[in-house]
């Protein structure tokens, strides 16, 4: 796929920061031995890489927005336009040394979002989005959500609260009702592959709550170009501000909206 302009601009810096980071990467995997640990050494991977994306994104458009997990927002000239980037997503899986973690970065223009980027550099895949022109993994694969239809059939992905907190038990519950009725749960620790693995088929569908923008901002579009039905999980909420997510494949969201949703 021949990309915008724009989205050029994004996957270079995203590839530009998977360097940095996949440097680190291969250092933690020593210091995971050591008793200090590489905890320190992960929260400064993880601003450096940040700082790439800024310094590559802003240089080619100095007059957008920028919202970071790291750097918070600054505003932009002009203001329809932000990005809107997580260098690191899948921190703690980076911090223990397990190959699953993602840079996300999205466009947003005028509250919607019309580019996005998720690559995760272990794995070498590089899944991308315009808005009306599909959703693609590395240049040759247009992505496809899966057309399985039964519950006993389908594999969902979830995220789970890192320190428990006020939702706990809605994940606990949902994950009660829903495990018997399908085929397999799988929590890998990182929202925005998460949403593209619903994208590639890999999942049927993936939900979790209390997400930040830069956690969802891109993998939204990526899944959406790919058929998938993007939602909050209750219908009344804001993606982006609530950031509680529901995805599925359009064969399956219905009955698997309806577990989740259910507060019997």
């Amino acid at each position: 796929m021949q990309g915008s302009a724009n989205l050029n601009v994004m996957i270079k810096a995203a590839r530009k920061a998977a360097r940095s980071l996949l440097k680190d990467f291969r250092e933690v995997e020593q210091l995971q031995v050591s008793a200090k640990g590489p905890g320190d050494f992960v929260s400064r991977a993880d601003r450096a890489a940040e700082e790439i994306i800024k310094e590559e994104l802003m240089e080619a458009r100095p007059n957008y927005g920028f919202l970071g997990e790291e750097g918070g927002g600054v505003e932009g000239k002009d203001p329809t336009r932000r990005w809107i980037v997580d260098p690191l997503d899948g921190t703690t899986n980076y911090l223990h040394a397990m190959p699953h973690w993602a840079i996300s970065i999205a466009l947003e223009h005028k509250g919607e979002i019309v580019s996005a980027v998720v690559y995760d550099p272990s794995k070498d895949e590089m899944f991308f989005a315009e808005k009306g022109e599909g959703a693609w993994l590395n240049d040759t694969q247009r992505l496809r959500v899966s057309a399985r239809s039964k519950m006993s059939e389908a594999v969902f992905g979830a995220g789970l609260p890192p320190d428990g907190g006020k939702y706990l038990p809605a994940i606990l519950r949902d994950l009660g009702k829903l495990m018997p009725m399908c085929s397999g749960m799988r929590r890998n620790g990182a929202a925005s592959l998460d949403l593209c693995w619903v994208a590639a088929g890999r999942f049927e569908g993936y939900w979790e709550y209390n997400l930040k923008p830069w956690d969802i901002a891109a993998g939204i579009l990526i899944a959406r170009e790919a058929g998938a039905f993007v939602e909050p999980i209750r219908e009344e909420q804001s993606l982006l501000e609530d950031g509680h997510v529901l995805c599925g494949a359009e064969p399956i969201f219905d009955a698997f909206a309806k577990v989740i949703r259910s507060r019997d």
